[in-house]
């Protein structure tokens, strides 16, 4: 049976996925907590990665090399980067770049890119699981970097060097390594926040829940795995 490979950045993103599964075992490895389980009909290994991008690239290569991961679905939160879409919708990562990085000296070693797409059958059952549920999602492009984005200037930045329509920590850094790998990859992200000085103030000052955002995802990612063959 194929095995999924789940990830958040953090314990929220991850524990209402976790909470759904059947015959769940916990497997503790290298700081991160990996809950196998059966999720429906699908076979998954659940787990919080941290944040930032080593976290995220190290969690992917454990979720393959030890538990078999034959597909990465990567979910959380992001801040919003366009008018396209608002608070509470989803970018689904049709490309997923960094907007910290050095490109042409990554693309030098395999998967010899700095640009990750996320895997068409995937793209199209996360787009068509976020209509399903009532959630307005876009196919778009999402940009990493080792920093959270809660001030005009950096996103002003962010926006001239990459135009992105969200900004988070992780997510080149899962599809890159998902890419190293040749396994199927895609990042789902919904939106907490519009990358400003507002976003900062509640999600990292007032230590904002993001619960109602995580709730979203995790009905995304729960309706995409049943129409995944």
């Amino acid at each position: 049976m194929e095995i999924i490979g789940i990830m958040g950045a953090m314990p929220d993103e991850v524990e209402q996925l976790c909470a759904l599964l059947d015959g769940v075992s916990i497997e503790p490895y290298a700081g991160v907590e990996y809950h196998r389980g059966m999720l429906g009909d699908k076979q998954v290994v659940v787990c919080c990665a941290g944040m930032g991008k080593a976290n995220a690239a190290a969690t992917t290569q454990v979720l393959i090399t030890k538990f078999g991961a034959q597909r990465i679905i990567f979910s959380g939160i992001a801040g919003n980067m366009t008018a396209k879409i608002g608070i509470g919708d989803v970018v689904v990562g049709k490309t997923v770049i960094y907007h910290d990085a050095q490109d042409d000296m990554i693309a030098q070693s395999a998967p010899f890119t700095a640009e990750y797409p996320g895997d068409e059958e995937m793209v199209k059952a996360a787009m068509a699981a976020c209509e399903e549920v009532g959630v307005k999602a876009i196919a778009g492009k999402i940009a990493t970097g080792d920093q959270f984005v809660g001030d005009s200037a950096t996103k002003n930045a962010i926006a001239a060097k990459v135009n992105p329509d969200c900004v988070e920590m992780e997510g080149a850094a899962v599809a890159q390594i998902a890419a190293k790998n040749n396994v199927p990859c895609v990042v789902l992200r919904a939106m907490s926040d519009n990358a400003d000085e507002a976003g900062h103030e509640v999600l990292v000052v007032k230590k904002f829940s993001i619960s109602e955002y995580v709730t979203t995802a995790t009905r995304i990612v729960a309706r995409m795995l049943e129409t995944l063959d």
